[in-house]
């Protein structure tokens, strides 16, 4: 079963990365998610916010994710899931990769710049993440992600959510929730 939910997470999380929806994640998604949350934070198109927003984005391409690629530059769903699987058993790699990754999310979310991620900063990034999500599922997901109760995310709840929505395999998991909604619950 724990196999089984992390399996689960990952390729949902593989559906969000996908942002043109081509079924391959590539360099473009990521210029694509970056646009997505500029505007999802207010920055104007074409701004030094929104090419600052994208880079964050492509760093996150080029450097976490393109090594995987191959010649293609692209990666599958199933090369995905699976490359990112050996991440759950491997915690030292999982930090330098995950965390890595959790901590340029941080920054982006962080639009005051104060260290945490209050709710509507939480909105914003996910808003642009997982468009599809309403704002009652990402209200949940943050009340379950909020471990402390005191309105904001702190860089170790935030950090901790990515590292466990991506890599843990207990369905207690508060991280579980980081897409909106827990990834045993219907859809």
């Amino acid at each position: 079963m724990s196999d089984d939910l992390l399996t689960t997470k990952i390729a949902l999380g593989f559906d969000h990365l996908d942002a043109d929806g081509d079924g391959l994640l590539t360099e473009y998604d990521h210029v694509l998610m970056g646009r997505a949350c500029a505007e999802a934070l207010g920055h104007a198109r074409g701004s030094d916010a929104e090419r600052s927003m994208i880079a964050a984005y492509v760093g996150i391409w080029r450097d976490l994710h393109l090594p995987h690629a191959g010649s293609a530059q692209e990666i599958t769903r199933d090369d995905f899931v699976a490359s990112t699987l050996t991440l759950a058993d491997d915690p030292r790699a999982a930090a330098a990769t995950i965390g890595r990754l959790a901590e340029v999310f941080l920054s982006v979310a962080d639009a005051d710049g104060d260290g945490t991620v209050d709710a509507e900063e939480f909105r914003a990034f996910h808003r642009a993440h997982f468009p599809r999500l309403d704002r009652d599922r990402v209200d949940v997901a943050f009340g379950h992600l909020d471990r402390d109760g005191d309105g904001t995310l702190s860089r170790e709840e935030f950090v901790g959510a990515v590292l466990e929505y991506w890599t843990s395999r207990d369905p207690q998991a508060p991280g579980n929730w980081w897409t909106g909604r827990h990834p045993l619950q219907p859809q």
